[in-house]
């Protein structure tokens, strides 16, 4: 369960992107987040794992506060927390397996993190996590011969190597073709599905948010504009969020 409580992110002590929002996420949903470029969907997401830190507000995963965690605390309970952005992060002249395995640098000492040191099991939950998205035959392949769908695939592979409860993704499908945007939301649903892993995706396209999402929230100007199940959402609504 992901809950914010009166959050609000103010940049430069002057720009409000995420004004005293309020939300509660049960495990297992698919919540699809739309709006306007600069809308907030990004700052909202990013105070999460506190990738942005909020000015004001409280964030919580079941029970824990993460605003108030200190460094260790906050490193552990962000294993359990996945973010996958819209760029892959991942690094390019490395293998598919050699990215994967970053995912399970949070389960390691800053020893063995620092010199990438990973035992038979990293490998095996590594080896899985790339079935799981279709692309165990690309497994030493280096990700800068791969398209972007493929690279999007890896970063959700790498992702789940993490083994998390919540996989936060920022406009993972914006810069590809309908084609490989709609393979990649097919295995963020499998995976939700599956593994009851929660998922809050921003989206650009109001159609994959309908299609795949179970809920949707729309910001503008920093606020919930609306929170609906997906079957709720009319197009008065969606006329009014994009005018």
């Amino acid at each position: 369960m992901v809950k914010l409580e009166n959050i609000s992110v103010l940049y430069n002590q002057k720009t409000l992107a995420v004004d005293d929002i309020s939300l509660k996420v049960e495990q297992g949903e698919f919540l699809g987040i739309i709006g306007l470029s600069g809308s907030g969907k990004s700052s909202l997401l990013k105070t999460i794992n506190l990738l942005v830190k909020p000015s004001k507000g409280r964030i919580y995963v079941d029970e824990t506060d993460l605003t108030k965690l200190k460094d260790n605390s906050l490193r552990q309970i962000r294993r359990e927390i996945g973010f996958i952005f819209q760029d892959y992060n991942l690094v390019e002249r490395s293998s598919v397996l050699e990215n994967v395995l970053v995912g399970r640098l949070g389960y390691k000492s800053s020893l063995k993190s620092f010199f990438g040191l990973f035992d038979n099991n990293d490998y095996k939950i590594a080896t899985e996590a790339l079935e799981q998205v279709g692309l165990k035959e690309k497994t030493f392949v280096r990700a800068d011969q791969l398209s972007g769908g493929q690279k999007q695939r890896v970063a959700i592979a790498k992702t789940l190597c993490q083994n998390p409860k919540i996989i936060l993704a920022d406009e993972p499908v914006s810069s590809l073709d309908a084609s490989s945007a709609q393979i990649v939301m097919d295995y963020f649903k499998m995976i939700n599905e599956k593994r009851k892993i929660t998922i809050m995706i921003n989206l650009h396209d109001v159609n994959l948010a309908k299609k795949y999402c179970s809920r949707i929230i729309a910001l503008k100007n920093g606020r919930i504009f609306f929170d609906e199940k997906v079957g709720d959402v009319d197009d008065q609504q969606l006329q009014e969020l994009y005018q």
